[in-house]
């Protein structure tokens, strides 16, 4: 059975938000581990590149496997649309958006990362 245009779009919807969920769960956990351990500020963007791989992946896992067709594209969407958030995000909170070679580099993570969970996703499913 195929899936409507507009079902995906709500997948889509709802992956994005499984994706923010985690990451805010994880961030507070890695905040936590920040706070009572020993573990230094200067790992946190590597936390935060953890963070975001781990909260992309489940995301493109669970579009991919409720779309069940062309997960590396949707994964792939995920991923893009996960990333163009937190730069809307950002903006919002009035941070001045640097293009740069760190900031690319985190888009192709997230598009990647995207893709492999599509890939993962329609592999389970």
């Amino acid at each position: 059975m195929k899936v409507k245009s507009w079902d995906k779009s709500v997948y889509l919807l709802k992956g994005l938000l499984l994706s923010y969920i985690i990451t805010f769960v994880l961030i507070l956990m890695f905040s936590m581990l920040l706070t009572f351990s020993n573990l230094r500020e200067g790992k946190t963007s590597l936390l935060n590149t953890l963070v975001m791989i781990i909260s992309i992946t489940s995301g493109g896992i669970y579009v991919a496997g409720k779309v069940k067709e062309k997960g590396w594209i949707n994964g792939g969407v995920l991923g893009i649309s996960y990333y163009f958030i937190l730069i809307l995000l950002n903006i919002l909170l009035l941070r001045p958006i640097i293009i740069d070679m760190f900031s690319i580099s985190k888009l192709i993570i997230a598009f990647t990362t995207g893709i492999i969970g599509g890939i993962i996703g329609i592999n389970i499913s």
